[in-house]
């Protein structure tokens, strides 16, 4: 962004902030049909009392996450979009290289038996599609945790085990090493191969990548993304020089890494 662009996101930024405080004002001034409508700041990042979220300086936090108290979150792991994971009354843990898929919410839980408030526990290389529930469980290394599925307080999912998606996994159950549960409420359905097990640690991987790419356009300031996007517009001439006013938006590619390849989920 060159002088003459900053002076113009400058003057536009004063009009703004002059036109919300002359809305106020109005407001104000209206009597009984004052109201106040609180601006929203998201922060994907927020401490509870003394509990603060600690991320390794290689993951990567959507910025539409919420990560709220008392969560480790290890290197290369990936949170995206809509995500919640709400460490308040204990802990969760989530190792390297694992991928929470968009709108997935990772709470704690209090046990019906013990009465305690579980922590979670998350291992890495560990998928978890999109809009998953967790709540108070562990997850060992390189499991996969299937789109809308729900664990909740207890559950113990092994090393490269499979829960399907939609699948409601019941207080305290403990699913093997290589078996698929799915259902509602889940059971076994059947082993993995090894091929599919492979699977697991590759799809870790893919997201790992596919997180640095997504890392990279969020962390653009900007004068690379809304102002030049504004004032970048290409102007198109016709073959005799006049100027025929055609703007052309063209997207920002995004290049994946070489070892990156396309998801496919394995069926239960």
């Amino acid at each position: 962004m060159g002088t003459l662009g900053r002076a113009f996101y400058a003057v536009g930024f004063w009009i703004r902030e002059t036109g919300q405080a002359i809305d106020r004002l109005g407001s104000r001034l209206q009597g009984n049909y004052y109201f106040q409508e609180q601006l929203s700041r998201h922060r994907p990042l927020m401490n509870v009392f003394d509990k603060a979220p600690y991320v390794h300086k290689d993951a990567f936090i959507a910025p539409s996450a919420s990560i709220t108290g008392d969560v480790q979150i290890g290197q290369s792991s990936s949170i995206w979009y809509g995500c919640v994971l709400r460490g308040d009354v204990n802990s969760i843990s989530i190792g390297s290289s694992t991928n929470i898929q968009d709108n997935s919410l990772v709470h704690v839980a209090k046990s019906n038996l013990s009465g305690k408030v579980l922590p979670t526990i998350i291992g890495d290389n560990v998928t978890v599609g999109h809009s998953a529930v967790l709540q108070g469980c562990t997850v060992e290394d390189e499991a996969f945790i299937g789109m809308g599925a729900i664990l909740l307080d207890g559950v113990y999912v092994e090393k490269h085990a499979m829960v399907a998606a939609g699948a409601l996994v019941k207080q305290h159950t403990r699913i093997p090493c290589g078996e698929v549960w799915g259902g509602n409420p889940a059971r076994f359905l059947r082993k993995l191969t090894e091929d599919e097990m492979t699977f697991f640690s590759q799809s870790a991987l893919n997201y790992s990548n596919l997180a640095h790419a997504h890392a990279a356009e969020n962390a653009k300031p900007l004068d690379e993304t809304e102002f030049v996007k504004v004032l970048g517009k290409k102007v198109a001439r016709s073959e005799d020089g006049s100027i025929l006013d055609a703007v052309q938006d063209i997207p920002p590619e995004i290049n994946l890494p070489d070892n990156a390849v396309v998801d496919k989920v394995p069926k239960a």
